[in-house]
Formats: structure tokens, sequence, C-alpha cells
């Protein structure tokens, strides 16, 4: 029998009263489609090449290069079969690099699932017009500042102009096609782009975006690693997306300055802060005591599933401890769901108060 979503008050009373036996099933399953990245962004241990960290782990630490289709196809038909409502995410490592990228969004929506994709946009120009077609229904562009920022960035001199150029090439064929396609950029905050994001967030007003979104860097400090290591060894944790970035060196009075003035200005889409920071003294908090945590509880482990292109499914999303529960090759994906590793880490969790201390600055306590 196919389950439905639960309402949000039963979820959260499942959650928090019974974590080891779900009730509902994941709202997302998302595919480490391939192992490969066409840039190399300053802020992120793929494009730092820090093989270390459970982040590079997860995007790049499986084999063949490529998931199979038949892979995605068996992940479909099991996600189609027991959870309709639940979408399939296209988003690590860079999925446009994937080269069946068009055919796998074409078999989850032709099983009726909602298909979503997250992109550097470097290569959409084009796919565009072959993801519309196919039925993609949420594309998510993840952006760095103005042009020059952006492509210092991302080791690209080019790859701002190439993602706009597909943005715009993709909403037109979504126009042309009459089809709803909901389109959203996102831009991580880091010391690279700070005093230039309202001209940034400026460049896209005239665009139909379904969402813009401003995201603080998520990391791991060695420190965090290792005091989450001394009581948690079973689910360990490594620094993760520092290795680029110099916490020291984000100006936090500019980035408070900034962020108010944007918060001031009236905006034609919906603008959203993962996380929303309210006060100086709280991004204080956020950079200068990253073992202090910001969220309250997970909601990846809750409502997602990643898995890698060899069928190993990881708990949340690609930020998450590198520790499978399961593989899709040898078990289905509906009792890996509620299946004992999960069940056990999600118990953990909860126990723990929610969070444990490597989760602090993961975009999934508080996204």
């Amino acid at each position: 029998m196919a389950h439905r979503s639960l309402p949000a008050r039963l979820r959260t009373a499942n959650v928090v009263l019974y974590p080891r036996r779900l009730l509902y099933g994941p709202d997302w399953i998302i595919l480490g489609v391939n192992n490969a990245c066409n840039l190399h962004c300053r802020m992120c241990d793929v494009g730092m090449a820090f093989e270390g960290s459970n982040f590079h782990q997860n995007l790049m630490g499986s084999q063949p290069l490529n998931m199979p289709l038949e892979l995605v196809s068996r992940i479909v038909d099991q996600t189609a079969g027991r959870w309709p409502d639940a979408g399939i995410g296209f988003a690590f490592t860079e999925p446009l690099a994937y080269p069946y990228i068009v055919e796998a969004v074409g078999l989850a929506t032709a099983r009726g699932l909602r298909a979503s994709l997250t992109t550097n946009g470097l290569t959409l120009t084009r796919h565009a017009p072959g993801l519309v077609k196919a039925g993609l229904r949420h594309l998510s562009i993840s952006l760095d500042g103005p042009p020059a920022i952006h492509n210092e960035i991302r080791g690209n001199k080019a790859s701002f102009q190439k993602a706009i150029e597909g943005l715009h090439v993709y909403l037109e064929s979504a126009a042309a096609a009459g089809r709803k396609s909901e389109v959203g950029v996102f831009c991580t905050i880091t010391q690279w782009n700070i005093g230039h994001l309202a001209e940034f967030l400026e460049i896209f007003r005239s665009l139909p975006l379904a969402q813009v979104g401003l995201m603080h860097t998520s990391f791991v400090t060695e420190d965090a690693a290792a005091e989450h290591n001394r009581t948690w060894p079973m689910y360990s944790a490594t620094p993760s997306n520092l290795s680029g970035i110099d916490l020291e060196a984000m100006d936090l009075d500019v980035l408070f300055a900034e962020l108010t003035d944007i918060g001031s200005r009236t905006w034609p889409w919906p603008l959203s802060y993962s996380p929303r920071i309210g006060s100086r003294a709280a991004l204080e908090t956020y950079y200068k005591e990253p073992q202090r945590p910001v969220g309250r509880r997970c909601n990846d482990v809750f409502s997602k599933l990643l898995i890698q292109s060899n069928g190993d499914v990881l708990p949340g999303a690609g930020r998450c401890f590198h520790v499978p529960m399961g593989n899709i090759n040898v078990t289905p994906l509906a009792e890996i769901w509620n299946g004992p590793p999960l069940a056990a880490f999600r118990g953990t969790l909860v126990g723990a108060g929610g969070l444990l201390p490597a989760c602090a600055r993961c975009c999934a306590a508080y996204g």
C-alpha cells in the first residue's frame, strides 16, 4: 500500500515520540547520479579536493562514476510504488555532467513523481530544452555573487555568464512549451561576496523566479569534529567545507549591515534566508562560536534519503555523516527507510536533543 504524507502536526509527534518508526515516507529521494564536477568552488571540499571530509565522501566516494540508468529506474519504481507523494531530487555532484540526466528526469516524471534539479548552471543552455520536455518541476541554480566574484569563486572566468544564459533559455523553453516549472537561485554567503549580496539580488529583479535564497555557509570545524567524536565515534565527524574558507575573514559588520539593507527592500519574489539571523550578536554566534547550535533538530534525516551511484543509501543529504544505512541493490528502499541503522540514528538524534555536536552548522538543522 502506498504511504501518503501525514499532516505536519502528526509528523512532528511521530518524530519526537517514536523516532525509530516513522509512519510516513520520505519527502525527497536525493540521487547522487555522478561523482564529478566541472567547477572548482573555493567554499566546497569537492572543489578544493579535500578528500578527508564526510561531504567529499558523500559526493565523490562511490563507484561507478555515473549511476546506471537501470538503477535510477529501480529507485523511481520503488518510490512511486511506495511513496507517490515523494519527489526525486537530482543534486549531486553536478547532475548536468551526468550523461543520462534528461532520461533520468523523464523516468521520474513518467511515474508521476516531482523532479527537482540543483545545478551550477555551467551547461544549462545545452540541457534546458530537454529538461523542460522531460517535465522537470523545480530547477535550482547555485550562484555566488555578481559575475566577477562568482567567476573567481568558481574558478571559471565565464561560469556566471553561462549560467545566466542557461537560466534564460530554460525560462524561455518552459514558456514556449506552456509548462509550469519553478526556478530558484541560491547564493552561499562567503568571505568573498560579503558586501555584494544586494547587488547580486538586483540582477534577478526582472526575472519570474519562484524563490531566491541566501544561505549562510555550512561547515564543521576541527574542534567541533573532535568534540563530536569523543562521544559519538560511531557517527564519525570530520572538518567540512573550511579548506578554502577563512571564518576570521568574514566581515560580520558589513554582512549585518547588508542583510539589514536587503531586508528593508521589496523584492518581486520570495527571499529566503538559511538560517534567518536577526541580530549582529546572533551573527557573531553563528560564525565565531560554531559549537553552539543554531537550529533545534535535524530535518533531513526525517524527510530525505541520499542514494549514491553504487546504490548505498545515506541519511539526509550531502552534509550528513558518511554512514551507509543500506544498499538498494540488496534491500528495498521501504525497508531501509525504517530499517535498524536509520532507526538507531534517528533515535540517537532525538535522544541527544535533536542534534549532535557536528550538526551545529548544518543547513538541515534550520532548513
